[in-house]
């Protein structure tokens, strides 16, 4: 069946060639006639210019091809130009006019020659299916059923038994040879490729690589069916066939490599041996790469040289996961060579670094990606890092020179900087990365990593003294011309160095206090802010800060926030680190880099994680039980103030968004330093238990009122929109505290809290009177200075507050200390609320005219209305005898009342209109 398929797929291709080249052949002859009339007139002709369609196709054929197709037409002079474009025009316009299928007919008249030449040119870019079938699928449906014909052959020669096994392995192999003759003819004679989108269908090279397929067959069966060679002189031809085929590359193209590639990479798959030598095997695997370097070098294929290298790799990771024994120098071999390759031959001739510096090569990527495997490999197996890790700092040493040496290798940086994190990461206990590579697997199992100790330490102060020679170095080199590789090098030049220091002081330091580590720290700090000043003076224009600048700081910054850690216990480490964020604000002074001032956020992040994780600042064993003057007092305060003269110094000089975060910061760090306070008084010295109380409650209300009155007469002396939306937010934040907790949760008229024994200051006092006395004062004086909805929002809750204190309180007159709802009502106190209400509704009033104050007004309103039902329809049915009238004569008289205040007011604004 499939041989059937395969013939009729021939034949129709074969037909359809025949066909085109029909066509071919009379345009040709057309052409020949009107040069050969202006060679006998005497008349020389200036070449037409390339048009892109063959201009296209010239650069996608192989180099021989494109010469051959360049030099076949003598250049005639130019007198003669429009000549030689009429007569060229003319046939075109015949071949488009007539097509393949009707090349012996005459071309009809047509229009003009310039209408002609457009059309021709329109027809070329948009090729027809006749056109695709004709050039492109049927030289590569030929090229398949060539070599599969070679594989039928030696099938049928077998099933039929018409000649033995070697004479059909001749036959094989002399029809490859012979393929690979044809085609090499084919090339050598002049063939070139003058169509659009014909250049992949290259008829020589599909040839070539139908004939070294049927070769690497014929010695696969002579070796792996029949045992006709060894396994040496199998492994030989089969390497010699795919190296001979990626050098055919060279004149026949890309694909034609890519085959061969394909042939020598699967090679040691195909050949079996008793005693495997990973020698032989790596030997000839470098030796590929070598030469599928040198000519994707020559050819600039990209996609080839990547091929290689994950070719390369992926027989390094196979070896070192399936080998039965362990050969270090192999493996150190074969990642030197890849290096070798990319860094001498693939990057070799680049034409200068200097015109690369913004460049990126990505093949490199396959080659980072390997060898820092098998450095992580060398590193954490114990089959290769019994006692000894220094190969595997090697390979990452050789990664880092390389990325350095040749600026395109980016990728090897990065590589490199990843295995450095992840290996010294890992040698953290518990969590240590452990794997076994001998065994096939992978994965973080808790288990250290198979080296010593002094080992370990040494390689972390040789790898990070090389990341950040090579680091701060590179960002230097490339500040000026290329920010985002200045970048990446100063950015690796500080996160190793910081992750290994890091990691050895979990693993070998004192984490309570180490000295020896903290004076490190402060060591990489002095050299990380120098290393910063020095890439800024390289930056053009200089000084100016830029990213790779920022890294270099940035790292500073992180090395001080260890070093404090290491120096010193918890309560001074958040002083310290608080009191910090000056440091970078004051540098802002000399140094206008951006990055100083996000140094000083960084802090404050810094200090909010670490009061976050411990609120205590010292532990709870250690906080002291004395009120405000103990370790809360400079823990949280210190900061705050320190916070607020960074965002002052910042104001004076950059005036930017890190100033208003440390505004925010200054704030937010003040109101935290009154609320742990009182909740420390609150609570007898706890701050970490206990569930807040309604008095507690109340304190931190007052707090947030407080902050919004704070900030809005800050804003009003220096204007800043941090200070701004912060009063806004107090007051939002009380208002919710207010409804939430004084009104719902807290209440004690539902929890039945004591309110205390003192008949006027009591909790009922501090939870709804200064509440209500501090949101009226808020919002009096916001009044002009935020939004009419803040000052509304905050007149309305001062007077629910006041509303709320008042019904308390007569409920505290009648029952005592204890509230709680389910106490009952009497028939006095019933009555008691009603007057209650409506003096307060009248309170209200007055007030809201007093102060020309909408909100209270309709406050008032609603209060009286709700007086108003509360007669009607309560009191009416509770109240008895001489209570039930005079609640009903009350709250006559008070509505009579405001009808007669209303009346004047309105009398009065008509006098005055």
């Amino acid at each position: 069946m499939l041989e059937s398929l395969t013939g009729l797929v021939a034949i129709i291709a074969l037909f359809v060639i025949i066909s085109r080249q029909q066509s071919r052949i009379g345009l040709i002859e057309r052409e020949l006639g009107a040069l050969r009339s202006l060679v006998l007139s005497g008349v020389h002709v200036a070449p037409p210019q390339a048009k892109p369609v063959e201009q296209a196709a010239n650069d996608s054929m192989p180099a021989d091809a494109a010469i051959a197709a360049a030099t076949d037409i003598a250049p005639p002079s130019a007198g003669e130009a429009a000549a030689e474009e009429k007569s060229s025009t003319e046939a075109e316009a015949a071949e488009a006019a007539s097509g393949p299928w009707a090349a012996g007919e005459a071309a009809p008249a047509g229009p003009a020659p310039a209408q002609l030449a457009a059309a021709t040119v329109k027809a070329a870019q948009k090729p027809d299916i006749e056109t695709a079938l004709g050039t492109r699928w049927a030289v590569w449906v030929g090229g398949i059923a060539l070599a599969l014909g070679g594989l039928f052959l030696i099938r049928y020669t077998i099933e039929a038994g018409i000649f033995g096994p070697g004479v059909r392995l001749s036959m094989a192999a002399m029809l490859g040879l012979v393929l690979v003759g044809v085609g090499e003819f084919i090339r050598r004679t002049g063939f070139k490729v003058p169509v659009q989108g014909v250049a992949g269908a290259y008829i020589p090279a599909i040839l070539t690589a139908a004939g070294a397929f049927i070769l690497f067959g014929t010695v696969y069966a002579a070796h792996g069916v029949y045992g006709f060679i060894g396994p040496a002189l199998a492994f030989t031809l089969l390497g010699a066939i795919g190296v001979a085929t990626i050098a055919a590359a060279l004149v026949h193209g890309q694909a034609l490599a890519g085959v061969g590639l394909l042939g020598a990479v699967v090679t040691p798959m195909l050949v079996a041996s008793q005693a495997p030598n990973p020698w032989a095997l790596f030997g000839y695997l470098a030796i590929v790469l070598a030469a599928t370097g040198v000519i994707a070098r020559l050819r600039d294929w990209k996609l080839l040289m990547a091929a290689a290298f994950l070719g390369t790799g992926l027989w390094t990771i196979l070896y070192m996961t399936d080998a039965p024994g362990t050969n270090l120098p192999v493996i150190l071999f074969i990642n030197a060579v890849t290096l070798a390759v990319l860094a001498l031959v693939w990057l070799g001739r680049r034409g200068g670094e200097a015109g690369h510096a913004r460049g990126f090569d990505w093949p490199s990527i396959a080659p980072g990606f390997f060898v820092g495997l098998s450095a992580m490999a060398l590193f954490v197996d114990p089959a290769y890092a019994a006692g000894d890790a220094l190969p595997g700092a090697a390979l990452i040493a050789a990664l880092v020179g390389v990325a350095l040496y040749r600026s395109l290798a980016l990728a090897l940086l990065h590589a490199a900087g990843l295995a450095t994190v992840l290996v010294y990461l890992g040698i953290i206990p518990p969590t240590s990365v452990a794997s076994d590579f001998s065994g096939g697997a992978l994965g973080v199992d808790g288990l250290p990593a198979a080296v010593a100790d002094t080992l370990m330490l040494r390689i972390g102060i040789f790898l990070g003294l090389v990341f950040i020679g090579a680091g701060f170095w590179a960002a230097r080199k490339f500040a000026a011309s290329a920010h985002i590789r200045a970048a990446s090098w100063a950015a690796w030049g500080v996160v190793a160095p910081l992750v290994i220091l890091l990691a050895l002081w979990f693993t070998f330091g004192n984490l309570d206090r180490d000295l020896v580590y903290a004076a490190v720290a402060a060591l990489l700090v002095v050299v990380f802010a120098a290393g910063g000043e020095w890439i800024a003076r390289g930056e053009q224009p200089p000084l100016q800060g830029g990213a790779a600048v920022s890294f270099a700081l940035g790292g500073a910054a992180v090395g001080a926030l260890l070093m404090l850690y290491m120096a010193f216990g918890s309560g001074w480490t958040t002083i310290l680190l608080g009191a910090a964020a000056i440091v970078p604000a004051l540098a802002t002074r000399w140094r206008a880099y951006p990055v100083l001032g996000w140094i000083s956020v960084g802090a404050v992040i810094a200090v909010l994680g670490r009061i976050a994780f411990d609120p205590t600042i010292v532990g709870a064993e250690f906080l002291s039980r004395t009120p405000v003057f103990n370790w809360l007092l400079p823990g949280c305060g210190v900061p705050a103030l320190a916070f607020g003269f960074a965002a002052w110094q910042l104001a004076r000089t950059t005036n930017g968004r890190p100033r208003l975060a440390m505004e925010a910061g200054a704030a937010l760090f003040a109101v935290l330093t009154v609320a742990i306070l009182v909740r420390h008084a609150m609570h007898g010295g706890v701050v970490d238990t206990g569930a807040a109380t309604l008095a507690e409650q109340a304190i931190y209300t007052l707090i947030a009122i407080g902050t919004g009155a704070i900030l809005v007469a800050i804003d009003m002396r220096s204007p800043s929109s941090v200070l701004r939306y912060g009063s806004l937010a107090a007051g939002v934040v009380s208002v919710a505290f207010i409804v939430i907790q004084h009104f719902g949760a807290l209440n004690p008229l539902f929890t039945d809290e004591s309110t205390g024994r003192i008949p006027v200051f009591n909790l009922l006092f501090l939870a709804y009177l200064l509440p209500a006395l501090a949101a009226g004062g808020l919002a009096l004086y916001a009044r002009d200075k935020r939004p009419k909805w803040y000052a509304a929002m905050l007149a309305l809750m001062a007077a629910l507050l006041a509303f709320v204190y008042a019904t308390l309180s007569v409920r505290r007159l009648f029952k005592g200390e204890f509230i709680g709802l389910w106490s009952g009502l009497g028939q006095l106190e019933t009555y008691t609320y009603s007057a209650l209400w409506l003096i307060i509704g009248v309170a209200l009033l007055t007030a809201g005219v007093w102060l020309k104050s909408q909100v209270l007004r309709v406050a008032s309103a609603a209060l009286i209305s709700v007086a108003v039902l509360k007669v009607f329809l309560f009191d009416m049915s509770e109240l008895e005898g001489v209570l039930r009238a005079l609640s009903f004569i009350g709250l006559g008289a008070v509505l009579i009342g405001i009808g007669l205040f209303y009346q004047r007011l309105l009398t009065r604004a008509a006098r005055g209109t």
